[in-house]
């Protein structure tokens, strides 16, 4: 992604060197006064008059025209530095979001590890009570069922660690099996709410808009110059027949925009029409970006609560009605009420893990919006992940 903006940051200097060059000089060549009758029809050396000529002819366009094309190329020019800044910023938050979901998928395995050994307990259970004429063949199975349905659960997990993996070194590079590096804090936003919105025009989204409405306002300024004449200067030699003297010649043009009304004056209303379009799809992009903005915030903010409730509340409520079930039926209770325990459990430590995943892509949303920021620090995930 990046060496292609480059490529295009290329193209567009090299149009700005050569916007402001004039025109390729024209070599003419060729006969005047050629006689068509008579004895001396088509012949070049026995009339006087007849000349074979050869010049150069340079086009000279107005300054203001090439003081437009310059601006042209040069607007071209800022909108590729700003489409390749807001390319890195892409590769940035892609990079980020490969990190949490590898993140996010590693918590969600460890948090269904630490169930192995409640399975394996039940496991236990069940067998013992059968051993002892209190239990049954069903509640054993059952509890063994359990236990690999939670391995196939565990399994998953990997599956979405390597997936993760994958991504990650997508933008990285090869990286090392390894743990992760701490996250950053997420319940501390990384900018304010209002200072976002009072900085839309610099964040990744909007960052090629004022390179835009200049090319389109350049272009207006184009298509106006086209009004104002442009000069041509001719110069040569000829060489004379019949032992004339050879003579030299001298030539200025300059071109009649005569008929503006259907021409001129309509290329520059389309030009302005052009420029208005763009300011209007500007101001709409603006407006969609403060909306995003204030839905990523609002989403930040409610998963921080449920990341709240979900680790001091629920968490803890399922491991406690789980484990008081398997200790009610190692005293005879029924295996169901911990099975269903046990379901609710799992369910919630995913959950749990999902909420993670969402508050973290919530973050990096926020995160990567503008240029030149303290984002990238030792809080960064990607500093973290590519220095280690």
């Amino acid at each position: 992604m990046l060496l292609a903006r480059q490529s295009s940051r290329v193209a567009a200097s090299e149009d700005l060197v050569r916007s402001d060059a004039l025109p390729d000089p024209t070599l003419t060549l060729g006969v005047q006064n050629l006689p068509i009758g008579g004895q001396d029809a088509f012949t070049v050396s026995r009339d006087r008059m007849t000349m074979r000529r050869i010049g150069l002819s340079q086009a000279l366009p107005s300054r203001s025209k090439r003081d437009a094309r310059r601006e042209f190329a040069h607007a071209r020019l800022e909108q590729a530095d700003a489409e390749a800044l807001a390319t890195a910023l892409d590769i940035k938050r892609a990079t980020a979001r490969a990190w949490v979901h590898r993140w996010a998928a590693e918590k969600e395995r460890d948090l269904l590890g630490e169930l192995r050994e409640q399975a394996g307990l039940s496991v236990q259970a069940t067998q013992a009570r059968l051993r002892g004429g209190s239990g049954s063949a069903s509640d054993a199975l059952a509890a063994r069922s359990a236990e690999l349905e939670l391995q196939n659960r565990i399994d998953e997990a990997d599956v979405r660690i390597e997936q993760a993996h994958a991504g990650l070194e997508r933008w990285l590079g090869e990286l090392p099996e390894r743990a992760l590096a701490p996250p950053p804090d997420f319940s501390r936003a990384p900018f304010q709410e209002a200072e976002l919105l009072a900085d839309l025009d610099r964040q990744g989204p909007l960052l090629s808009w004022d390179a835009r409405e200049a090319a389109a306002a350049a272009a207006v300024a184009l298509a106006r110059a086209e009004k104002r004449p442009d000069w041509s200067v001719s110069a040569g030699v000829a060489r004379r027949g019949a032992g004339a003297s050879n003579v030299i010649w001298l030539e200025v043009g300059v071109g009649l925009p005569l008929f503006s009304g259907n021409r001129q004056d309509r290329g520059v209303s389309a030009r302005t029409a052009d420029l208005d379009a763009i300011r209007a799809t500007r101001e709409d992009a603006r407006r969609m970006q403060a909306e995003s903005i204030r839905k990523d915030f609002a989403l930040w903010e409610g998963l921080i609560r449920q990341e709240v409730r979900l680790r001091d509340t629920l968490l803890p409520l399922s491991r406690d009605r789980s484990r008081t079930a398997l200790a009610a039926y190692a005293g005879g209770a029924s295996l169901q009420d911990w099975l269903d325990a046990r379901r609710d459990e799992i369910d919630t430590r995913i959950d749990y893990a999902e909420v993670l995943a969402r508050w973290g892509q919530a973050w990096v949303e926020l995160a990567y919006l503008l240029p030149d920021t303290d984002v990238d620090s030792a809080h960064s995930p990607i500093t973290q992940e590519s220095t280690r």
